[in-house]
């Protein structure tokens, strides 16, 4: 018998198929909400060291497998988060992944580890306070523009769609300050089910969608 949690094991390998899904449809920023900061908290610790163990296997795949997704379509990987919570030793195989495809440019994969879309902001506020406090920043120039900078996403465009499979209707802390504008599509089907033709259904319906910004 099974245990529950080792559905996770099934999420990881769809991920690598809807990750060579967005690289064949020409989709340079992608971002995967792993683990949230809240579920780092709460999981039951034996299923939490399990998804840790996936994504230590995980990295050992990226760095041992030249036929990984990740090098057959050039793409580079960043870890966001609060990753100074993770166990030290998946901290090193993360840290490896990241310098292994720095040199890849075609596309960009955030993998949300750890990860609060409110406590980026916070850890952003952090950050510019700290430079407020040494002058480098002065009070009245803080705006949008400027808290983006210091989010874990800096340099990378906000997300035009967000994709949520599994019959939620809510972000749950996800891109919290990002998706001010993000076109949103829910899925009843939880994510291992996830198929080729809903992923692009939901691209062909977002590319329908008349997006306004606010105005």
């Amino acid at each position: 018998m099974k245990r529950p949690w080792e559905g996770h094991r099934l999420g990881l390998d769809k991920a690598r198929e809807a990750l060579a899904w967005a690289c064949e449809d020409g989709i340079k920023h992608i971002t995967a909400y792993v683990l949230s900061l809240e579920n780092f908290a709460t999981r039951p610790r034996q299923e939490l060291r399990y998804i840790l163990k996936c994504m230590g296997m995980e990295a050992d795949s990226i760095m041992q497998n030249t036929n990984h997704v990740v090098h057959k379509h050039g793409v580079k990987v960043n870890f966001i988060g609060r990753l100074s919570v993770l166990p030290s030793w998946l901290l090193e195989k993360i840290d490896a992944v990241e310098k292994k495809t720095a040199k890849y440019k075609k596309h960009i994969l955030n993998v949300a580890l750890a990860y609060g879309g409110q406590q980026e902001i916070a850890d952003a506020v952090r950050r510019i306070s700290e430079k407020v406090m040494k002058g480098i920043i002065s009070p009245a120039v803080i705006n949008e523009k400027i808290v983006k900078e210091h989010l874990y996403t800096n340099g990378q465009p906000m997300p035009d769609l967000i994709l949520r499979t599994g019959g939620e209707k809510r972000l749950s802390n996800f891109m919290t300050f990002q998706s001010a504008y993000s076109e949103l599509i829910f899925l009843d089907k939880r994510w291992p089910e996830l198929t080729r033709e809903d992923f692009e259904s939901a691209i062909s319906e977002f590319s329908q969608r008349q997006r306004r910004f606010g105005k």
